[in-house]
């Protein structure tokens, strides 16, 4: 009879590796190689003789030298002091989405066929890539429920930047864009819609939630006017709250002739349930590298995917993929477009990880994938607010959809640890918690969405952390205000991010700081 391996406990022994690795143009050796490239064939024209004098080099660019073998060495032992999706339990990257890409996809946009590609080809030789655009595209519409979509923008934020473009384009072609300067968001919609709206040259009207974190529908009806151009929202919002009148304000903007913009950033619990054509939206956005599983990396390279209703179709960015048969070209000549928003196509590794993402899941699992992620998540709200000092500001009772805006303050007020000490205590115990919450209308706000890729197993361990680390406030808390305590730094001051004579954006003027100190 074998005993039974006893379970490894949640509070993991864990401590970061820590190298003093030098900056990478600090291994610099005159004479050392990593790739040695074949020299050109003899008649072939050095490329510096057919550039124009103002784009050539005098001197050739300052880049490191070093010998392969420790190119590898440095980047290796430089992952191993950091956390990431790949390696621990990622959920408090909060409103961000951070779900797990199958590898099988990065090993599709590594082929030849895709790396080879130049976006100046002649069309007849990318068809390729044209259908897998075109594709995309029209499955993204269906799934949104729109008449068409542009994968040509570079993220979230461009995508609204796109929407807001289009309306401002659509306006002024109605002869109402002088009268029409007004846009309407909610302070718990992405800010880039406030952002971007402003950039536009638009006044911002921002609404607050109710009593019971629902955006106010009578503040909403009294910012409506002759002069509003859009509603411009979120929805779930940040707090993981679904706006379910959303259909009544999307009515109310096009009363009184306004259009309606759908930031479906927070997209990943309600893929198949419900969709911004019920909702009566003009125009709508994705997140390819949120809800569709491309790579995060961290703000970027991100991907868009702008839909709009048929009326807003004429003003999409330009060039759109069309279809003649079996040929697909690009089609530049749309007299309405806004014009291009973003090089060439759009960010095409990116578009073929989530078509290939959608494909292998197709419509039923794409259901599942949001049923799972809304599963995983009233599953960890309930894990928290068992915790002491945790809880969850408006709805109360109710059930969230993909994330939850919880907050520390009881904790805070009882023992004087904030939300942010917090998190960086629990980097201790391997678990990443991020600590930007914005906006602070939560007081000591945290943000968790573990979407449909973790294991109820892992989500057992980041509560059991955060369970440990409210613990500690209380009886130890002296340990969690100087955390990190098996990190590779330790506790960073504020006022060195906020003097930019003690940091370095780069290697030239690192070097200028350096021997400037030195008094050299």
């Amino acid at each position: 009879m074998s005993l039974p391996i006893a379970p490894k406990p949640n509070l993991r022994r864990f401590h970061e590796a820590r190298w003093d690795e030098p900056i990478i143009f600090e291994l610099d050796a005159p004479g050392e190689r990593g790739v040695l490239p074949s020299r050109a064939e003899a008649d072939l024209a050095p490329i510096g003789e057919t550039l124009p004098d103002g784009l050539r080099r005098t001197t050739a660019p300052a880049l490191p030298e070093i010998g392969q073998m420790r190119v590898l060495k440095h980047f290796l032992r430089l992952s191993q002091e950091t956390l990431g999706a790949d390696m621990n339990v990622d959920v408090g990257q909060g409103t961000c989405t951070m779900k797990y890409s199958p590898k099988v996809n990065d090993a599709l946009i590594r082929t030849t066929d895709l790396t080879d590609l130049h976006p100046l080809q002649d069309e007849a030789s990318v068809q390729g890539i044209l259908e897998i655009i075109w594709h995309t595209e029209r499955m993204l519409a269906t799934i949104a429920g729109m008449d068409r979509v542009s994968l040509q923008t570079s993220g979230g934020s461009a995508a609204i930047w796109t929407n807001i473009s289009m309306i401002r384009a659509y306006h002024h072609a109605a002869g109402e864009g002088d009268r029409r300067d007004e846009v309407i968001t909610t302070i718990f919609s992405h800010p880039s819609n406030a952002a971007t709206a402003k950039a536009a040259g638009y006044r911002v009207i921002t609404l607050y939630p109710d009593a019971d974190g629902y955006p106010d529908l009578e503040a909403f009806k009294k910012a409506l006017s002759p002069r509003t151009a859009a509603l411009m929202i979120t929805n779930p919002e940040d707090t993981g709250i679904y706006n379910r009148r959303i259909a009544e304000f999307v009515e109310l903007a096009h009363s009184v002739g306004a259009l309606a913009a759908y930031d479906q950033a927070n997209a990943n619990g309600i893929l198949g349930i419900t969709r911004a054509r019920e909702a009566g939206f003009d125009a709508c956005h994705f997140n390819l590298h949120k809800t569709f599983s491309t790579p995060h990396g961290g703000g970027g390279p991100g991907s868009g995917a702008n839909g709009v209703s048929e009326k807003l179709a004429p003003f999409l960015p330009g060039p759109v993929v069309e279809r003649d048969g079996d040929r697909f070209y690009l089609d530049g000549e749309r007299p309405l477009s806004i014009g291009k928003v973003a090089p060439f196509y759009g960010a095409v590794p990116n578009i073929v990880r989530a078509y290939a993402w959608m494909r292998s899941l197709g419509a039923e699992g794409l259901r599942e994938a949001a049923e799972l992620a809304v599963l995983n998540n009233n599953y960890l709200m309930k894990r928290i607010l068992e915790i002491p000092g945790a809880s969850a500001p408006y709805a109360t009772g109710r059930r969230r959809i993909e994330q939850v805006r919880y907050s520390w303050q009881d904790l805070y007020e009882e023992t004087g640890i904030t939300s942010e000490e917090i998190g960086v205590r629990a980097s201790d115990f391997g678990v990443h918690y991020w600590t930007s919450h914005h906006p602070f209308v939560v007081p000591q706000p945290f943000t968790l969405e573990p979407t449909e890729s973790y294991s109820k197993a892992e989500l057992d361990e980041y509560a059991d952390v955060l369970a440990h680390v409210a613990t500690e406030a209380r009886e130890t808390p002296e340990v969690v205000r100087t955390a990190p305590h098996n990190q590779t730094v330790h506790h960073i001051h504020h006022d060195d991010l906020d003097d930019p004579e003690r940091w370095a954006p780069s290697w030239r003027a690192y070097r200028r700081k350096y021997f400037a100190d030195a008094g050299d």
